[in-house]
């Protein structure tokens, strides 16, 4: 097994990936776009356990975003059906496995049938402790922010960025430390746009299908070696890091 250039110590809490390149895998092949997106389950599947075992407390994916309504009908119902026997078939692995689900976008324009098992699935894996999953389905990072300002309006509280976070579709899990991309293509795609402020971003020429361990390792490695700022400078990043081991010795 090759070694890792991290550890649990520098492993991201929280890691967020756009899952793309699903229907050019299949184009390649010559299969239905559908075929690209059973194999991206497959996919995900191999990297939520490589998560886990890395350390990593959250990882929220991108599955299905508000503009795929635009898609062609039959890959629409295709990705329908895919989830809602994903959902029977993988839950019990989940819950075996520690992982806590949530589906984070509006339900209002899925079908009954879907509303159901996101529930469910919800409801079957709410004691996991291991890992946070949030699989963002019918997402929109515009959309997550229009309905947090309207919460925040509707509460009569004042419109301050701790009070529109506090109203997000993610507001259970710390912003992500890193994001990762997919397909070879180097944008947000309206994913995560207000918790990504200070994300380190991460791009794949991988198509998602052919996501393995060993591209999840490269993530990881590269943030292990980013210097996150946060605004500051890197003498001020230095000082605390050294104040925190003289700390850690006393």
């Amino acid at each position: 097994m090759a070694s890792h250039a991290f550890s649990a110590d520098t492993a991201p809490r929280h890691v967020a990936i756009v899952m793309d390149g699903n229907g050019r895998w299949a184009k390649r092949r010559l299969l239905p776009r559908v075929a690209g997106h059973r194999q991206g389950v497959e996919s995900l599947r191999r990297c939520i356990r490589a998560a886990a075992a890395r350390g990593v407390q959250v990882l929220t994916v991108f599955a299905f975003s508000s503009e795929n309504w635009r898609r062609p009908a039959e890959e629409v119902s295709g990705l329908m059906d895919l989830l809602a026997n994903a959902l029977s078939r993988e839950v019990p692995t989940l819950q075996e496995a520690g992982v806590r689900l949530h589906f984070v976008g509006e339900r209002n324009g899925l079908s009954e049938r879907v509303r159901a098992g996101l529930a469910q699935a919800e409801k079957a894996t709410e004691g996991g402790v291991r890992l946070v999953l949030n699989v963002c389905f019918n997402y929109g990072g515009r959309w997550d922010m229009a309905q947090a300002a309207a919460r925040v309006a509707a509460s009569g509280q004042p419109v301050t960025e701790q009070a529109i976070a506090s109203a997000l579709a993610l507001a259970h899990v710390p912003d992500p430390d890193l994001l990762i991309r997919t397909g070879g293509e180097q944008r947000l795609s309206n994913f995560l746009l207000w918790q990504a402020a200070y994300s380190e971003l991460f791009f794949s020429d991988h198509l998602w299908p052919d996501f393995d361990e060993a591209a999840l390792d490269e993530a990881l490695a590269a943030y292990a070696r980013r210097e996150r700022r946060f605004g500051q400078t890197s003498a001020q990043v230095s000082a605390q890091g050294a104040g925190a081991a003289d700390a850690g010795r006393a």
